[in-house]
């Protein structure tokens, strides 16, 4: 799985003019899932992502996860984060999982987020024409890959 997280003030998502998700403080989870992800790839990007301490503490220091801060997470399917433009300038997106493999992962993670926040998870529409809107909070922006966990 590759996510990437952006410390937001604010966002949301939008399919067909009707609201899916919203959140004010938290943050933003762009996901992409490929085949060989597994359980314990879910179990451990969620951990990272709901205890990754990118709020600011009492003295401005980055020192705060979205979980002690109360934040909310919203997380947005994006096949495309695995866009490889190796040969061309068409990206080819093999490396990412067709539905039937990437809709249940994709689910797990969202139901694994909620559980290690201790709070429901806002969501997009896995496969929908989503329009997302944030505003980034810093800016803060960090990318995850499971087969990196750097």
């Amino acid at each position: 799985m590759r996510a990437v997280i952006q410390r937001v003030s604010q966002a949301n998502v939008v399919v067909d003019s009707v609201i899916k998700g919203a959140i004010d403080q938290g943050l933003l989870v762009l996901v992409a899932v490929e085949d060989t992800d597994t359980k314990e790839d879910i179990e451990w990007l969620s951990g990272k992502i709901v205890r990754l301490r990118i709020f600011n503490d009492d003295a401005g220091v980055m020192n705060r996860s979205v979980q002690e801060v109360g934040g909310g997470i919203l997380a947005i399917s994006q096949f495309t984060l695995f866009a490889s433009t190796r040969k061309g300038n068409r990206p080819s997106y093999s490396r990412s999982s067709k539905p039937e493999t990437a809709i249940p992962l994709y689910d797990q993670l969202v139901e694994q987020l909620s559980q290690d926040l201790g709070r429901a998870v806002q969501a997009g529409v896995f496969g929908a024409d989503m329009k997302v809107s944030l505003t980034n909070d810093g800016p803060v922006t960090i990318i995850i890959d499971t087969r990196n966990r750097e």
